[in-house]
């Protein structure tokens, strides 16, 4: 299969990575030209476009930072799709515009993937992270095989647009975990607790998670560099409000959320990293929260290996 490769940012050059390291040689694209000669560097080929991609490419794979980027490229492929073309979408965006996307795709005579990942930069980049799929059975079987090399676990969820859907959620509960790690070490700090015997304890109670056991480290650390940005949680947040208001739900910490994100960007700007979230509680009571023996950046130390298909339990 002759891949091709749009959107070259902090996760999707990761993903395009795990593509080269693995021999499969995709064909490259995006609007920072630096970014397009490092994966070349590496092994990739260099992309003219999306158009061009979509004309000599079976696969054309977009990890895109917004709703509105995915649009502009899928409108650029479109006279190129047809019977054999497979669009997969691997950022995280909105479920409806997805399956609008999509559908446009499929009319003209291709398939197409709703595939966002999650598990964090560290594991993107050693082909560890999961990926959830919505698309039709064959279209998922047809995929799994390129989809092994970027990621361990893979779980195929059902129709296009249920995988965006799902993922906005689970970046909801993570973003959550994070102001609440925030709040929890500060009153701890304040209460006199060493830092990191507060991090163990959380680490082997019912309290801990792979937030804390990711992002925790890079707050106590000083670093607070988790490699992704405010701007990119406050659209995740902002679709998942979208979903319960358009269900009706009446959510209350999803506003309060979203006001504190806003806050946070306010203080330390729109791209700001979203772990100096810590920062605002530090300066409400002037404490420095951190401890010695924390690592700068998240290093993903499992080995690679080829990925597999998780066989969800159905309810």
């Amino acid at each position: 299969m002759n891949i091709g490769f749009i959107g070259l940012g902090n996760v999707g050059g990761k993903l395009a990575g795990s593509l080269v390291r693995n021999g499969l040689a995709p064909v490259v694209f995006d609007l920072d030209a630096g970014l397009i000669a490092r994966q070349v560097a590496k092994g990739a080929r260099a992309g003219e476009g999306p158009a061009q991609m979509m004309r000599d490419c079976d696969t054309v794979i977009s990890c895109l930072p917004s709703p509105e980027a995915c649009a502009a490229v899928v409108t650029q492929m479109l006279p190129e799709v047809g019977p054999g073309k497979i669009w997969i979408e691997m950022s995280t965006t909105d479920a409806a515009e997805i399956k609008r996307l999509g559908a446009q795709v499929i009319a003209a005579g291709g398939q197409a993937v709703d595939c966002p990942v999650s598990g964090g930069c560290h594991r993107a980049d050693t082909g560890n992270i999961s990926i959830y799929a919505g698309c039709t059975r064959e279209t998922f079987e047809t995929v799994l095989p390129v989809l092994t090399h970027m990621g361990r676990r893979i779980l195929h969820v059902g129709d296009l647009g249920v995988a965006s859907t799902l993922k906005v959620m689970t970046n909801y509960l993570a973003t959550a975990n994070l102001l609440t790690l925030c709040e929890a070490l500060t009153v701890m700090k304040a209460q006199g607790m060493d830092m990191g015997v507060t991090y163990d304890a959380i680490a082997m109670s019912s309290g801990t998670s792979f937030v804390h056991e990711t992002e925790s480290q890079l707050i106590l650390s000083g670093s607070r560099d988790v490699n992704f940005t405010m701007d990119l949680i406050q659209k995740d947040i902002g679709l998942f409000q979208k979903l319960a208001d358009d269900a009706g739900v009446p959510l209350e910490i999803s506003p309060l959320m979203i006001e504190m994100m806003t806050d946070g960007q306010r203080r330390y700007g729109t791209r700001a990293q979203s772990d100096r979230m810590i920062e605002r509680l530090e300066e409400a009571t002037g404490l420095s929260v951190l401890a010695d023996g924390f690592p700068q950046e998240l290093v993903d130390d499992e080995p690679e290996e080829r990925g597999y298909e998780v066989v969800a339990r159905r309810g």
